[in-house]
């Protein structure tokens, strides 16, 4: 066929294949992949076959294995063996090119829907994070039957598991997720547990009795065997009722919504067909689904694997029932070529092809995902092309089709709110060709919608930064605007002076800074929140030079660095951080003093039940509206003082966690007529403010990895304390017999009295720090010197002190490894900093040098004013 079909394109064939090659596919259905650290614990063959065992070693002589042997080899460039490609994947398995990789192998992805019940947890990717490898955000998919059995070890360690317990919660978790906005659907593997002859109706005293017997059989187990197996949901009766617990709560919600909601109810997915050799072939056809499906006619039922195979059964039930939907993934790679195109020819027999949704089933290794893809669209050219050629298609037919199945019939489907795609109309080369969106363009804009989705009154977004003085600045842009340029742009950002990182308290200019030049702000749209107040979205920044790279100066973008080498020598952490503020009144002459006191002490019952703990209250519940829950909060020994312990996070998360944290309560005590302030010792004889750090090593206890952790801290932390005690007031602080940390650089087990105090494994709490830090360079310095521990593998050789160490004879001191003592002023924890080449050279000597520059500023300003003036001052700020 010669035509050129007006669009520039030589053939029909042409421009086919150009289509299939350029859209971006739409993944409906695949799961987490492995950390770097995580994947020697699955075999690399798996990649190609639901084999396990001793089965998986005959895979190699299968075709998809010696078909995608050739396509790995082509990709890496090395000879088409099994031996070189696994030696090539294994090369990109190292520091610092693993998620280059994974961007590589999940390239051509619009986005994925992620069932994340497969696996450990602590191994994967979490369904957001792959959201940076994809153009537009991932969504989430709940596995049915491991909710029911994440209920049951919940419920099991609380003592309280019965059948009416796990339904409850087992309820509670699926509604929250029906109203949860990154979450599209909701999947059952009841193939792999009893088959897929699920009744329509399920009698509950039955599932009842059965689920009890299997609990109790549970957990005598659980308390005899040290080994016990953990639960599993596979009881016949048991596994009917919660996947029709399930479906009747989506039937429920379906019914309830008016006819021009926004949102449809959300999909089912059951796997079908095709498995690991723990399913019943013969039990795994989606035929068995009929009666379930009709039962359940506002639910869209999506069957997954085109049940191969039983393709044709499939196809009869998308066919034949408006509810259901054949996804095609799995036999991309698994089978042959000539079986992928029967699988689609199958399909094609009775099924309409808007009724046909992509994806790759990618798991664990990228390869996974590269396969899917490349062979899903070097099939469906292959099998439309053919159509056209016998007459039952026209070109522009063809390309219709292939849009539909990968990418509009899921964006459709699961309303996922991304841009249509659609064959050019027009006659121009150039509309045709139009290139694909920028990842981030798509990425940022979906984001914003979907919290203007939540909550109509947003008005304004602000977004945040921390700066040398520790300072948090905000700028603020109309919502309407930053949707404008997002649109047109694919980009919103703010115009920052260059003078942003020199700037002082006052406004003034520090040395080496100037107002010549500019940065741009990027909010980080993963950091989004609604609030602090009514009407406003908050965001925290980064920011670039001119030439669009991250600025050197930018804090936040100093932790992600740290970050980033973390994780490049296979290490993550927990950080959680407790806000200590002290609430304040200003008098008539404008002078702050603290509150009457009226009995306040460490954690008093009287000072909760006072009128001032109404700020606490309601920043909290405003807190918890926007989905930050506080773990605890008590009265703190100083008058009007109280701490807030904020739940451990990812160290990035966590950090701009505390400044949101702080400006919702700064806001609440201002609306009350009081003062926050942070500031580190605004009672002479009374205790300080504080912003204690907490860590800990995700994943790994071992302790020889988390002592060198901690010694790289110890070693280095002279100098850290200059960005820790960052102010002159922060020596104010250190002290002895205060519970401040004390003035010694040791450690001891719940020792108060020691900077660094362990409290059980990995998890330890740095004391050494206070409210006026810049967090993002607390932390990032904390986290450096702590990996550099690891890499020189630097031994604990201070020993764990048992008591305050000033009370100890110097040859006690002596004895436990205590040499050394933290700075007694800001200039001496500097001139530590300017000293420590380990710490300088790992934030880079720019920023250090600005930050030395700033805080040297800083002190000569403080010393100008004198004490008094001084503090009224920085009560003003902090």
């Amino acid at each position: 066929m010669g035509e050129s079909d007006g669009v520039g394109l030589k053939t029909g064939r042409e421009r086919l294949s150009h289509v299939i090659q350029t859209t971006p596919i739409i993944d409906n259905h695949a799961h987490p992949l492995l950390l770097r650290g995580a994947l020697p614990k699955y075999p690399f063959e798996s990649i190609v076959s639901e084999a396990n065992g001793d089965a998986l070693s005959s895979s190699w002589s299968t075709l998809s294995h010696m078909r995608a042997v050739r396509q790995l080899a082509s990709l890496h460039g090395c000879p088409p063996t099994w031996e070189d490609v696994v030696s090539a994947s294994e090369s990109k398995r190292v520091d610092g090119t693993y998620d280059a990789w994974i961007g590589r192998c999940l390239s051509g992805l619009e986005t994925i829907l992620v069932d994340d019940g497969l696996g450990d947890a602590k191994d994967m990717y979490s369904f957001s994070d792959l959201s940076s490898f994809t153009r537009s955000p991932c969504w989430r998919i709940v596995r049915i039957e491991r909710v029911v059995e994440m209920a049951v070890e919940q419920l099991a360690a609380a003592g309280t598991c019965s059948f009416d317990a796990v339904t409850e919660l087992f309820d509670k978790v699926l509604t929250k997720a029906v109203h949860d906005p990154r979450v599209v659907g909701f999947k059952s593997v009841i193939c792999y547990r009893t088959g897929l002859a699920v009744p329509g109706t399920v009698n509950r005293s039955s599932a009842r009795a059965e689920f009890n017997a299997s609990i109790e059989g549970y957990l005598r187990d659980r308390r005899t065997e040290e080994d016990a197996k953990p639960f599993r949901l596979d009881q016949v009766i048991s596994c009917h009722f919660f996947v029709n617990e399930a479906a009747f709560l989506l039937h429920d919600v379906a019914t309830s919504l008016p006819p021009d909601a926004a949102r449809p109810p959300k999909v089912l997915q059951f796997h079908t067909g095709l498995g690991d050799n723990d399913l019943c072939l013969s039990k795994a056809s989606p035929s068995h689904l009929q009666e379930f499906i009709r039962e359940y006619p506002t639910v869209p039922i999506v069957l997954l694997h085109a049940g191969y195979p039983f393709m044709r059964e499939s196809a009869y039930l998308a066919n034949t029932y408006a509810n259901v939907w054949v996804d095609v993934g799995e036999v991309f790679p698994c089978l042959s070529r000539r079986g992928q195109e029967t699988v689609f020819h199958e399909l094609l027999e009775l099924a309409p092809w808007s009724k046909l949704l992509a994806s790759s089933d990618g798991h664990f290794f990228p390869e996974t995902y590269y396969l899917g893809q490349t062979q899903l669209r070097e099939v469906l050219e292959s099998v439309l092309s053919q159509y056209v050629q016998d007459g039952d298609l026209s070109w522009k037919e063809a390309e219709d089709l292939a849009i539909g199945v990968m990418y509009e019939n899921s964006n459709k489907l699961y309303r996922l709110g991304l841009p249509e795609r659609h064959q050019s109309q027009t006659d121009k080369a150039e509309d045709f060709l139009t290139p694909l969106p920028k990842p981030r363009e798509n990425r940022a804009l979906q984001i914003l919608e979907s919290y203007l989705e939540k909550d109509n009154s947003i008005q304004y977004l602000r977004v945040y930064w921390n700066d040398m003085t520790g300072t948090t600045r905000t700028k603020a842009a109309h919502i309407d605007h930053v949707r404008k340029c997002l649109q047109t742009t694919g980009e919103f950002s703010f115009g920052i002076a260059g003078a942003a990182f020199a700037l002082m308290q006052n406004d003034t200019i520090a040395p080496g800074g100037s107002p010549v030049g500019e940065y741009r702000l990027h909010p980080d749209y993963s950091s989004m929140t609604l609030g602090p107040r009514r009407g406003i979205l908050t965001s925290f920044g980064v920011f670039r030079e001119p030439d669009r790279t991250v600025s050197s100066l930018c804090p936040r973008a100093a932790l992600q660095e740290v970050l980033g080498r973390a994780k490049s020598q296979g290490l993550e952490f927990l950080v959680g951080f407790e806000l200590e503020l002290v609430l304040m009144e200003r008098t008539d002459a404008g002078i702050f003093r603290n509150t009457q006191s009226d009995g306040h002490n460490w954690s008093s019952s009287r000072v909760v039940d006072r009128p001032i703990f109404s700020v606490i209250e309601n920043a909290m519940a405003y807190l918890r509206s926007v989905g930050i829950h506080i773990e605890q909060v008590h009265a703190e020994s100083a008058p009007g003082q109280f701490e807030i312990v904020l739940p451990a996070a990812a160290p990035l998360e966590a950090t701009d966690r505390l400044l949101y944290v702080r400006e919702v309560v700064a806001q609440y005590a201002a609306a009350e007529g009081y003062r926050m302030t942070l500031h580190p010792k605004p009672f002479p004889l009374a205790a300080g403010n504080a912003a204690h750090i907490h860590l800990s090593i995700t994943g790994d206890d071992d302790p020889a990895l988390y002592e060198a952790f901690y010694a790289g801290i110890l070693t280095h932390l002279r100098a850290i304390c200059a960005f820790t005690y960052s102010n002159p007031s922060s020596y104010d602080r250190v002290a002895d017999g205060c519970w401040a940390g004390g003035r010694y650089v040791a450690w001891g087990t719940q020792n108060r009295e020691t900077p660094l105090r362990k409290i059980e494994g990995s998890h330890w709490e740095l004391k050494c720090v206070d409210g006026i830090a810049n967090p993002y360079l607390a932390l990032a310095a904390v986290l450096r010197v702590g990996l550099d521990g690891v890499r020189e593998e630097r031994a604990l050789e201070w020993g764990d002190c048992p008591v305050d160490p000033a009370s100890l004879t110097e040859e006690e001191r002596a004895a436990l490894g205590i040499q050394e003592m933290l700075p007694e002023s800001l200039t001496e924890a500097l001139e530590a900093l300017a000293e420590d080449e380990v710490l300088r050279e790992g934030l880079g000597s720019r920023l250090v040098s600005r930050y030395v520059a700033v805080k040297g500023q800083e002190v000569n300003m403080l010393d100008a004013m004198g004490k008094a003036e001084g503090k009224q001052w920085l009560l003003e700020r902090y």
